[in-house]
């Protein structure tokens, strides 16, 4: 009997798999359930609907009113809509057109938006598809209609037709072979190329020591942990933006992990295999090579959620290596996690479970996907106009490039962050379990350095900022300007960056995220420099540089930067 649940089970999660593909990774169930809950909600509330009907009727009137030349209030996209930035959208029928669009969005926002009796969840949900769907019926999207298009047709003698066709040629080319065409800036070439050695390898990470640059260095060294869904090279891109570069500039020590990109072989890895092979043998390494007492921990990402969860059980565990934390957009109370709960329910996560199942790991491309899909009209459809429509090559720079350089996420791995972490946020609730052993926030005793940034729409400010709610030590936050990537990624010299600092002492009050800026002290310029004052009060004379490695206590040099498990694809 067992053998034929298990069989029957099977079954449901091929199935699973494959309507996974058709829906881009989303469950049906999950949006037909959420679409319910608000046609019943807002069936049953005819005062609502007379609302909507009278803002309808409202815009149909401006609209009437711009048709025939008169007086009629516009409507401006938002900051984030770059669709209509181009003069000609402001004449003639195209403005017309933009603002039938504009005022059918906002009519849709309300009608999907504070819903009485509708959950959070699925009212979010709603929302989503809509924006999904209206964003689909955009006037920029139809060439036929869409005024740059026409004129840099007139204007090239449809030349940009062509290079249109010629790149969705391409494009079909490149999906057919998987998408692992050549990076346009090569790892170990272009960017990744801060000299060190590979002075650990195990079967999940590759541990990288850089090459001094200094006489002397401080004698705690840093330790980096990157997220596992990206190349750790994001903080080592070109030269003169590179974090690590920049750090062993400023007299330390610095380590990366640099971690294997999963397969089928590796669908059982666990979240606390993660912790267990990643964060504390790179620990052990450094400690070994440098023999340290005290480490700096940063971990960016998810990797500073899993530098978190490592910090918790070595405090429980009585372990005191870390000197300081530092946590680059990490979150550790997901009850706020942004935009990226729209994919984070029951439902959901049963769906995609069983795709991960059956493959094994969750592809770089669906991951891609469901970020593209939170800002569609920028992320896809205003790079199809461009690509196919106005025929414009792509100009990668460093940035770019990495984001082509995906990962993947092993299946048990993946579904347990999903499920104990974003679902149940059993972390910042006590219950999540590391060695076998329950771990808390609040026992956390090293200082941490949190940075947040202001349009960040993975790892939001105000869900970063959270941790000061579950532990009471010396924390210094910092907002700074830019996204999840290029506020992190914000060297000295970078034009139009600003950030603002506080600093909450042992025991201090909770200063709420709404009041919080009022407070804190604003500066123009990268944050790395305050960053790296933060450090150095913290740490110890300087001393002469380790050696590179420890070959006679198990740490031999084994390769040169950036190592090999970068390369995987």
């Amino acid at each position: 009997m067992n053998e034929i649940v298990i069989n029957n089970r099977d079954m449901d999660r091929a199935l699973h798999a494959a309507q996974a593909k058709l829906t881009g990774g989303l469950s049906h169930a999950s949006l037909m359930l959420a679409w319910a809950d608000w046609v019943l909600h807002l069936g049953d509330q005819p005062g609502r609907q007379v609302s909507l009907m009278r803002q309808a009727a409202t815009d149909w009137g401006e609209l009437a009113r711009l048709a025939l030349g008169l007086p009629a209030e516009t409507i401006q996209p938002a900051p984030e809509d770059h669709r209509f930035l181009s003069p000609s959208w402001q004449h003639g029928p195209w403005a017309f057109a933009v603002q039938a669009f504009l005022r059918t969005e906002r009519l849709w926002d309300l009608a999907t938006t504070d819903v009485h009796g509708l959950s959070k969840e699925n009212g979010r949900i709603v929302n989503f598809v809509a924006r999904q769907l209206l964003d689909m019926m955009a006037p920029s999207n139809y060439p036929l209609f869409n005024p740059e298009v026409l004129t840099k047709t007139q204007e090239t003698a449809g030349d940009n037709l062509r290079e249109g066709i010629r790149h969705f040629i391409e494009d079909l080319q490149s999906a057919g072979s998987g998408g692992t065409h050549p990076l346009p800036m090569q790892p170990g070439k272009d960017v990744a190329i801060t000299p060190g050695s590979v002075v650990y390898r195990n079967e999940l990470i590759e541990l990288i020591q850089y090459s001094p640059t200094t006489e002397t260095v401080r004698p705690e060294p840093i330790l980096i942990v990157p997220a596992w869904i990206m190349k750790y090279y994001i903080l080592d891109l070109s030269p003169h933006n590179s974090m690590i570069r920049y750090l062993v500039s400023q007299g330390y020590t610095v380590f990366c992990i640099s971690w294997r990109n999963p397969d089928a072989k590796e669908r059982d890895l666990t979240l606390d295999d993660y912790r267990r092979l990643g964060v504390m043998a790179a620990l052990d390494a450094v400690t070994a090579i440098c023999g340290a007492q005290k480490i700096h921990a940063t971990g960016y990402c998810l990797g500073g959620t899993l530098l978190t969860i490592a910090a918790a059980a070595m405090a429980r565990d009585h372990d005191e290596r870390l000197g300081t934390i530092t946590l680059l957009a990490a979150q550790t109370d997901f009850t706020e996690a942004g935009e990226l709960q729209l994919f984070i329910n029951d439902s959901q996560l049963a769906f995609l479970e069983d795709a991960m199942w059956a493959q094994g790991y969750l592809d770089s491309s669906q991951m891609a996907g469901a970020f593209q899909l939170l800002r569609s009209n920028d992320l896809v459809w205003s790079n199809l106009i461009r690509r196919y429509y106005l025929g414009e090559e792509d100009h990668p720079n460093d940035m770019m490039s990495w984001n082509r350089d995906a990962t993947r996420m092993p299946y048990r791995m993946h579904a347990e962050y999903l499920r104990r972490l974003f679902l149940d946020n059993d972390l910042a609730e006590g219950r999540f379990e590391a060695g076998g052993h329950k771990i808390s926030l609040a026992d956390i005793h090293a200082p941490l350095f949190v940075i947040g940034t202001e349009t960040d729409h993975i790892a939001p400010w105000h869900s970063v900022y959270k941790l000061q709610l579950h532990n009471q030590n010396n924390f210094t936050f910092v907002l700074t300007s830019g996204g999840h990537n290029a506020g992190v990624v914000s060297e000295p010299g970078h034009k139009n960056r600003h950030y603002c600092m506080l600093h909450r002492s042992h025991d201090g009050l909770y200063v709420p995220p709404e009041e919080w800026q009022s407070q804190a002290t604003c500066i123009e310029g990268s944050w790395w420099p305050a960053w790296v004052d933060w450090l150095n009060g913290q740490s110890g004379t300087p001393v002469n540089p380790p050696q590179m490695g420890a070959p006679l206590t198990g740490y031999p040099v084994l390769d040169t930067a950036p190592g090999q498990y970068i390369f995987q694809r």
